[in-house]
């Protein structure tokens, strides 16, 4: 391979989401909306249950790091998505794309390992409840925490160093709103086919892995639930009901995008805008909305707002 691709290839060209003025506009004030919905529903996800000590618990600690990661995923691709609507020119320099394909991958692997967690910390509390807190302590609970960072940085890293080291020589333009990597391969001077094979069963193996462990994990759960009394059942229910439903809105765009075999450009541009857009915006209302514990401390976040501590009425 031809290690000169920076000098060959300095930027690369974003086609988008739209081609008409009129539909960006919209598009622009849609996504801005929805852009600032995400940072501020899950920037007070992290305020609640850093703030209230009855959400001091390790689901909530397990919690505000998926909404912490949830941010960071979207931030990698929607700012750029959203100022380019606005643009005549939508380019990308080649170290912002790089940028762009490590922490889509690092982010996205850290995130489904987080879920597997979140399934371990479910089956915990509900399969061996006694056990619970001495099982889930804070030092295990951050070393879970650190190992689902460190898989999605050596997830991003194995990926950035291949991609890197690609030969580019043109053309430039990549049919979507970001660097994605099976899109920024097909751009290679050379034979791409085997290399792209490769890499989506890399990444197929590891989404699919953690769709597999969280299935069994959760049907474990749903079985233990059945067996045990219909109080706890409910509560139980409702807690990986909304765990089950953030896993299904993460992992079935993933899936379509790397792991089925049909390469359909409008529907992997629907699922991409899905994945780093609405996933992050639904996994803050699904927790919030749904969790009574969460709309709890929302209550106490207001009063404590309005009527501080020691003030006179």
């Amino acid at each position: 391979m031809d290690g000169g691709n920076q000098s060959v290839v300095s930027e690369f060209i974003l086609c988008g989401l739209a081609n008409s003025r009129n539909l960006q506009v919209l598009l622009f004030v849609m996504f801005l909306i929805l852009y600032l919905l995400i940072v501020s529903g899950n920037i007070v996800i992290l305020v609640l249950i850093t703030t209230d000590p009855h959400l001091h618990s390790p689901m909530y600690f397990l919690l505000a790091n998926l909404s912490f990661i949830d941010m960071c995923l979207s931030s990698n691709t929607t700012p750029k998505m959203i100022s380019d609507f606005l643009r005549e020119n939508k380019t990308i320099s080649f170290s912002c794309c790089m940028f762009q394909v490590f922490f889509s991958h690092c982010i996205a692997g850290g995130e489904m390992v987080l879920l597997v967690v979140m399934a371990y910390d479910r089956y915990v509390a509900i399969c061996k409840p006694l056990h619970y807190f001495t099982i889930m302590n804070l030092k295990r609970c951050i070393g879970l925490v650190l190992i689902s960072w460190t898989t999605g940085f050596i997830h991003g890293i194995s990926y950035l160093a291949v991609v890197a080291q690609l030969p580019f020589c043109g053309p430039k333009e990549i049919d979507s709103f970001f660097c994605d990597m099976p899109l920024v391969i097909k751009l290679a001077c050379m034979d791409f086919h085997d290399l792209n094979t490769l890499m989506n069963a890399d990444c197929g193996v590891v989404a699919v892995t953690c769709f597999i462990l969280l299935l069994i994990s959760y049907t474990y759960i749903l079985i233990t639930v059945r067996q045990s009394s219909k109080s706890g059942a409910s509560k139980a229910l409702s807690t990986c009901s909304a765990h089950i439903t953030v896993v299904m809105i993460f992992f079935v765009p993933c899936i379509f995008i790397y792991v089925w075999p049909l390469n359909i450009t409008w529907l992997d541009k629907f699922f991409a805008v899905f994945y780093s857009v609405f996933t992050p915006l639904l996994n803050p209302a699904i927790y919030t909305l749904r969790n009574k514990e969460m709309k709890n401390a929302m209550k106490r976040f207001i009063n404590n707002f309005l009527h501080p501590k020691g003030t006179s009425l």
